[in-house]
């Protein structure tokens, strides 16, 4: 059996598998369709018993109940009881996660109800409606007006449910949603992390108004199989999902610039097509060009800014649109540290990605889970490279068929999201993850699912390195499958000093490009001393120029590293009194906003690269 058709019957068992999940429902491109944003203000109920879910037997309440958190309480008589309500007094604003916004959040897990009321027109009561959330960590359960509209799992994906006719009403449409947050060793991530569980509707909320007949999901890139360096001529891939099947249909792909517009036949639900594509410009770091793009099926008309770009790996090298690229990353966490928060917004994704650029980076590894589609947006328009990942972290059940289910799930909801954004070059599956033959399998299939759904861009995972009688060797099974062989680097902080990298030797089984996902190590800004001084600035400044040093000395498939990390976020793990207090601090920036020593020695080293190149 050949390559393209595992892959092929890989995809189909992964649709089957999924007939009614998000992978198949999900709506893209939210923002350029007709919707009414539900931010703002919600009410909210702890409820760490779950006793607006279950019964004083813990089975799950009827639909009816009055007790039921997603009803409405209502008091008829003055000898009615009902023991729950929603009150101004308790607000939450979302999107936001719910640890920043009150003291009594910080450490919580577990269910919190939202709740808030909204008011429409009567036209806008008939016709398709979806409730969409842009996440909400970790399990959601969504009602409308007494209706349980559906249930989703994972804090880093989207997810939409459509809304029964006749369910909405022109005036006081009563939206409650349950979140719960708490860990689980089935999970995907599972109970041990190394960031805080922030809670919450961390994302937009929208009402989507849409047409009977709609696009659900669409891709459109360069044909990596037909893509020719002097860019004359190109051949566009693409895809469309409709909503419902079709019968002797057309939809329209217009793009102004290029004059370009084709008609294309559709029956049924689903449509692959090819068309050919003359001098694009293709998009780049240096180029970060977009082009508009309408898709026109019935009434519904779709917009979107779409790069077109090449990436793929030759030997050792990572080339881009058929030049040999070095990846001068940088790894973030999706927080704004000085306001010990998660980041929400265009706002938020333009600080942590101007930081970025200030850095000379022109690539950001988004760990450990899929940030905010604000971030790719952004991404896209400043000519960032991104490594998008899901949160196959650590200690995951590589046992369990149902935890790969999740995993592969989450993978599916990231891919369909950003499958569109030229600045996504890397899928990753995981990071690191411990060496079995039971991970392994786990992590390949994830590995051929993303292949299937997605062969333009890398695919890549953050392994760990294995010493032996002082030597790093780099030989972890899962590089057989990914294209860039990727490793998180810590030697001179966990374990020696780092003049301990001045020795140090590589050995790498793989003829692939080889990229360090991780490196770095602690400093609490503001603290000085001799270098040899764990905490100090001057430790971390030593750190990173003795990695600069051992870096110009990899073997020539070195391609890139993103270290750890730009800025210094929360996790529960970090407990010493002084120079942690529940923060890790290996950021190049403090919570404050303050540039630590280390940011500056990166910073010259990736201008003295970029001057190079």
């Amino acid at each position: 059996m050949n390559q393209k058709l595992l892959y092929i019957l890989v995809f189909i068992l992964f649709l089957t598998a999924f007939p009614l999940t998000a992978q198949e429902d999900l709506i893209i491109n939210t923002h350029n369709r007709d919707h009414i944003s539900l931010n703002g203000d919600w009410h909210y109920i702890i409820d760490p018993y779950e006793n607006g879910f279950y019964n004083y037997r813990y089975k799950e309440r009827n639909e009816a109940d009055p007790e039921a958190y997603w009803n409405r309480p209502v008091i008829k008589e003055p000898s009615d009881r009902i023991e729950h309500a929603y009150s101004d007094n308790y607000s939450l604003k979302v999107p936001g996660d719910w640890n920043s916004q009150d003291p009594v959040f910080k450490y919580y897990e577990g269910s919190v109800w939202y709740q808030r009321e909204f008011d429409l027109t009567e036209a806008q009561t008939s016709g398709t409606a979806y409730m969409y959330f842009g996440a909400a960590n970790y399990e959601a359960h969504v009602y409308l007006n007494g209706k349980k509209l559906g249930m989703h799992k994972g804090g880093f994906t989207p997810f939409n449910f459509k809304i029964p006719p006749g369910l909405l009403k022109a005036k006081g449409n009563f939206l409650v949603v349950k979140v719960d947050n708490k860990r689980s060793p089935e999970e995907i991530p599972t109970v041990n992390t190394d960031w805080w569980n922030f809670g919450g509707i961390t994302r937009d909320v929208k009402l989507l108004l849409l047409p009977d007949n709609f696009i659900q999901q669409y891709s459109l890139q360069l044909d990596p199989e037909n893509f020719s360096a002097d860019r004359k001529n190109q051949i566009l891939k693409g895809h469309f999902k409709l909503n419902k099947p079709a019968e002797n249909s057309e939809i329209t792909i217009f793009i102004p610039e290029l004059k370009l517009k084709e008609k294309l036949s559709i029956n049924g639900q689903h449509l692959e097509y090819k068309l050919p594509f003359k001098k694009p410009e293709l998009w780049s770091p240096e180029n970060p060009k977009l082009y508009e793009v309408e898709f026109i099926y019935g009434k519904d008309t779709l917009r979107d800014k779409i790069g077109f770009r090449d990436i793929r790996v030759a030997g050792k090298d990572v080339i881009l649109n058929g030049k040999k690229i070095f990846l001068r990353g940088i790894s973030i966490h999706e927080e704004i540290p000085q306001e010990v928060r998660r980041a929400r917004n265009k706002k938020d994704a333009q600080q942590l990605l101007d930081w970025a650029k200030e850095l000379n980076a022109n690539m950001v590894r988004l760990a450990h889970y899929p940030h905010n589609e604000y971030m790719t947006h952004t991404a896209d328009s400043l000519g960032m490279l991104v490594w998008s990942e899901i949160p196959v972290y650590w200690t995951i059940n590589f046992r369990s068929e149902e935890v790969l289910e999740k995993a592969k799930k989450q993978l599916g909801e990231m891919i369909i999201r950003d499958r569109n954004k030229a600045s996504v070059i890397i899928w990753s599956v995981g990071n690191e993850t411990p060496v079995s033959p039971h991970r392994t399998a786990f992590m390949k299939s994830l590995v051929q699912t993303a292949r299937a759904m997605d062969n333009s861009r890398l695919i890549s995972a953050a392994l760990e390195v294995h010493r032996e009688n002082g030597r790093n060797i780099i030989n972890d099974p899962l590089g057989e499958s990914i294209d860039i062989v990727s490793v998180n680097e810590y030697l001179g902080w966990y374990g020696g000093l780092p003049s301990a990298k001045e020795n140090s030797t590589w050995e790498v089984t793989y003829n692939k490009p080889l990229f360090f996902s991780e490196t770095g190590a602690g400093a609490k800004a503001g603290y000085h001393g001799d270098r040899n001084q764990r905490w100090t600035e001057e430790f971390q400044a030593w750190y990173f120029k003795e990695t600069i040093k051992m870096m110009k000395r990899m073997p020539e498939n070195f391609t890139g590293m993103s270290p750890w990390i730009l800025t210094d976020f929360r996790s529960p793990r970090r407990n010493h009194p002084r120079f942690q207090e529940g923060w890790n601090r290996k950021g190049l920036i403090d919570n404050n906003g303050n540039k630590k020593k280390a940011f500056y020695i990166l910073q010259e080293y990736y201008k003295e690269i970029e001057n190079r190149s």
